[in-house]
């Protein structure tokens, strides 16, 4: 670990100024450690200095503010300016820390000497406003590669996810959302189940920011080493709950893992009201935006709490102020991650306003079979604006509806709505995970009564579904130009209704097929007289079968079989170079 210190001169100066900036960089890196002061005579002798970090990596400036306030969430409001080398203003929000201090964060992956000043609606305290430093960004040196490529963003087609610098992305989530709860223990649990998703490829992780869905608002399940994220009565943010939270969002981020950070589940409005929540995702924005993170607005967004006696009302209400909470956290966000909202079917409906979605969420159906899952993501594909479409929750593993649902289930649905979509991505759910059930203590009843099972959440983290799912991701990323896929619905048939047959290609130069069960199905639209490479794909075991050769007729058709065994089956068929 490497430190700045000042010299024992500066040192002594340093203790007569009561308004302090601490300085960290954090993200897995060397720590850079500075004290500043808003006393011109100090300024003077630190004027020179300039803090190092990397790109990407986040810097935290901590301000200590020269007097006591009565209600300081409530009552300040501090951002801090930043200029980059290519003369680019960014506003940053800062958060409230507890007591007299204030912190603002900080990344970028533009390189070279950025400047900053603090702006504090009290403008007469010398602790919070008009602080002004440097940094400067050096290149990243090391492996994650959400600070070597950079954050997500909407790909140039506007179908897929790319990292900041263009390299393609394949969203696949698994589905965390009580992850900050104290049951799922830190270190050990969230570092145990982190560890077993990594190695099986998922790289987005769906986590809820306290204030949960199957619950009612302070329910003890609900709260993490330091309680809950808001006093009882709703007065302010609790930032020793926020402190406990930092530590699982950033190892999730260290770890390549993209947070996918829900701000609450839609309900939730009824109790705080738009104000605060739009208070709540303005802190959560200064606290993690930095980070590569991705917003998803609320959770189930229309869907009003589970004992409302007035749900057609608070579903409209819900549909109105969260899409204005979601033109907020735009406006908010100097860092521009990307926005959307966790649906009751897709976010598209959830909104009165489609632009404030970068992309279109799905929830496509627990009890949905592979066909409809396949209608939704047509749908959302065909649908306008164009945007890429993901479903974020579809059929989780092991949940008791009432029977549990098996490992073909959620493998199917992600099939069948991620071919649609021409493989944009697909979040996973492992019952007993989503809600950290415990061995001894399983989570029990929701508010309308439902128990969806018991199966503990490191059971379920080693249920075979999530291992296919990350099978399949391999097998889409090891192929030329899958980030170019279109669903070709007419382009495959079958004579039996059981296949349900569903094709996405990139021209004809790749195609990749899926049924539902083993059978013979007819390919159309080939170039008539060409050669195809093709092959069988296991989804179950991720076993490639022999490479074989299909010829198109005069008419462009051609058929293939799948092996007998009674189960789904990709067919991957690429154009043969002349």
């Amino acid at each position: 670990m490497i430190k700045y210190y000042p010299s024992r001169r500066k040192l002594q100066l340093i203790q007569k100024f009561a308004g302090k900036v601490l300085v960290f960089v954090l993200m897995n890196t060397a720590v850079l450690f500075l004290l500043l002061s808003s006393g011109n005579s100090l300024q003077a002798m630190i004027k020179d200095t300039v803090l190092k970090t990397q790109a990407n990596r986040m810097v935290e400036l901590t301000f200590t503010a020269t007097r006591n306030y009565p209600d300081p969430f409530n009552q300040i409001t501090l951002d801090a300016v930043f200029t980059d080398p290519e003369g680019h203003v960014l506003k940053v929000p800062g958060f409230w820390d507890g007591n007299n201090k204030w912190k603002v964060r900080y990344s970028s992956a533009i390189l070279g000497t950025h400047s900053f000043r603090s702006v504090c609606s009290e403008a007469d305290d010398k602790g919070l406003n008009g602080i002004t430093g440097k940094i400067n960004v050096l290149a990243y040196k090391g492996k994650n590669p959400l600070l070597q490529h950079g954050a997500l963003r909407i790909a140039d087609d506007k179908r897929h996810f790319a990292y900041a610098d263009g390299t393609p992305f394949f969203w696949l989530g698994d589905t965390w959302w009580m992850g900050l709860t104290k049951r799922l223990v830190w270190p050990e649990d969230v570092k145990a189940l982190a560890a077993d998703r990594s190695k099986k490829g998922f790289n987005v992780i769906q986590i809820v920011a306290g204030l949960y869905p199957d619950m009612p608002a302070f329910d003890e399940r609900g709260e993490n080493e330091a309680g809950f994220p808001w006093e009882r009565d709703y007065s302010r943010i609790r930032p020793e709950y926020f402190d406990a939270a930092d530590k699982r969002i950033m190892y999730i981020a260290e770890q390549g893992f993209v947070p996918c950070v829900v701000g609450a589940w839609g309900y939730h409005l009824e109790w705080l009201g738009e104000d605060k929540l739009k208070k709540h995702w303005r802190y959560i924005i200064a606290r993690w935006g930095t980070l590569p993170v991705v917003w998803v607005a609320a959770g189930e967004t229309t869907m009003p709490f589970y004992l409302s006696k007035n749900k057609d009302a608070d579903k409209e209400q819900q549909k109105k102020e969260w899409t204005d909470i979601m033109r907020y956290m735009r406006e908010t966000d100097p860092f521009h991650r990307l926005v959307t909202s966790h649906p009751s079917r897709t976010a598209r409906a959830s909104v009165t306003d489609p632009s404030v979605l970068d992309f279109d969420m799905h929830q496509s159906g627990h009890g949905s079979p592979g066909p409809k899952q396949a209608a939704l993501a047509l749908e959302g594909w065909k649908d306008q604006p164009v945007m890429p479409v993901m479903s974020g929750e579809s059929r989780y593993e092991a949940l008791a509806i009432p029977k549990p649902l098996p490992a073909a289930a959620a493998r199917q649905a992600f099939w069948s709505h991620t071919i649609n979509t021409g493989f944009a991505g697909h979040t996973y759910g492992a019952n007993g995970v989503w809600q950290v059930n415990g061995r001894e203590h399983p989570y029990g009843n929701s508010p309308g009564g439902n128990n969806w099972g018991v199966t503990p959440w490191n059971d379920a983290m080693l249920l075979p579904g999530s291992t296919q799912l990350g099978l399949a991701k391999k097998l889409i990323e090891s192929l030329p130009l899958w980030n170019k896929m279109e669903p070709k619905t007419d382009w495959v048939t079958s004579d039996s209704s059981k296949l349900a047959p569903l094709c996405a290609a990139d021209g004809d130069r790749l195609r990749v097929i899926y049924v539902l069960t083993s059978g013979t199905i007819k390919l159309r639209s080939l170039i008539a007289g060409s050669k195809y490479k093709a092959y069988w794909f296991n989804p179950v075991s991720g076993e490639k079968q022999a490479d074989f050769t299909l010829t198109a007729d005069a008419s462009g058709d051609s058929e293939a079989t799948s092996p007998v065994e009674d189960q789904d089956w990709v067919l991957v068929v690429q154009k043969v170079k002349v």
